[in-house]
């Protein structure tokens, strides 16, 4: 078995990721760590998980005892913490923050996007968990790149459900305000942009164009809708054949002929895609659940792949679709 621990074991993508390992067959937690939360039981803030578990938070750090080390931290702590504790050498780590998503030369982390760095993943003893946004944007455009077919501007729409914006309250999540409402925020300029041109880059060397990216807040819970549209005079059977072929090997993105909802990918870790052609304008749609494949689902799909176990292992998930 494989022995887990967890630092920042309060927030949305914790409870997710607590949901994912108590039904793992391969894993076992060791600890779920929360210093504000120390002494509690897990289902005193996770309530979806009474009567599966009587696990209780702790202040601990028993590092010894376990075999991977989850981060689900606040963005910048990762790093403050990493830096701060004698950690083993040996101890595999994911992290869901953006701390160590760009390719510096002070880390080792590897980006962890199944679908364009599998086999340094397995490989890998650190792996920086990718945004929830830059998944979804990048696995609508990954085979444009490796086929060198982005030469125009990306203009991209997200929006994205409320528990994106973390479990805290804000002005812009809480119940009265999202509610029958919509806006957008970070026009142009959301971190995330920094990864997804990273991913591009790697594969398209002379991608330069811009990603004019819109993110919106949406007034539902989970899941984040992605349209991309951009210049190509490529036919659309030979556009699903590059796509098809691309993702025949990965085990959760599908390309699909049916112009699909965002329910079909909610509580999944999957990726539906959907192409059209508009004369010579390119439209993908893309959907994927912002918790799971987005963050929590995608930090299971890696650490499968790093202790070499089947990569759909404890992922087998059913939609909220009816």
């Amino acid at each position: 078995m494989i022995s887990a621990g967890i630092i920042g074991g309060a927030g949305y993508k914790a409870g997710e990721l607590i949901r994912l390992l108590i039904n793992h067959p391969d894993v076992e937690i060791a600890f779920v760590n929360s210093s504000s939360n120390a002494g509690n039981k897990i289902t005193d803030v996770h309530s979806g998980l009474y009567g599966e578990t009587d696990l209780v938070f702790t202040d601990q750090l028993p590092f010894s005892e376990i075999d991977v080390l989850f981060f689900c931290t606040a963005h910048g702590d990762t790093k403050k913490f990493i830096e701060s504790h004698d950690i083993p050498g040996k101890l595999k780590i994911i992290d869901l923050s953006t701390d160590y998503r760009i390719e510096t030369g002070d880390h080792d982390f590897v980006y962890g996007l199944p679908e364009l760095n599998r086999r340094k993943i397995c490989a890998a003893n650190h792996v920086a968990n990718p945004g929830c946004f830059a998944t979804c944007i990048q696995l609508g455009v990954l085979p444009l790149a490796k086929h060198l077919m982005l030469n125009s501007e990306l203009h991209v729409n997200a929006i994205t459900g409320s528990t994106g914006a973390g479990v805290k309250p804000s002005g812009t999540s809480h119940f009265s305000w999202r509610n029958d409402n919509i806006s957008i925020y970070k026009p142009f300029g959301h971190q995330h942009l920094a990864e997804i041109k990273q991913s591009l880059t790697s594969l398209q060397n002379s991608f330069r164009s811009e990603i004019n990216f819109i993110p919106v807040r949406g007034n539902f819970s989970r899941g984040i809708f992605t349209t991309t549209y951009l210049d190509c005079k490529v036919g659309l059977d030979e556009i699903k054949r590059i796509y098809e072929e691309y993702y025949a090997d990965h085990s959760f993105t599908f390309i699909t002929d049916k112009n699909p909802d965002l329910k079909q990918v909610v509580n999944t870790n999957k990726c539906l895609i959907h192409l059209e052609k508009h004369n010579d304008k390119l439209l993908i749609i893309s959907m994927i659940d912002n918790l799971l494949k987005g963050a929590s689902g995608q930090a299971v799909h890696n650490m499968n792949l790093m202790f070499n176990l089947e990569e759909k292992v404890g992922l087998h998930l059913k939609p909220s679709a009816f």
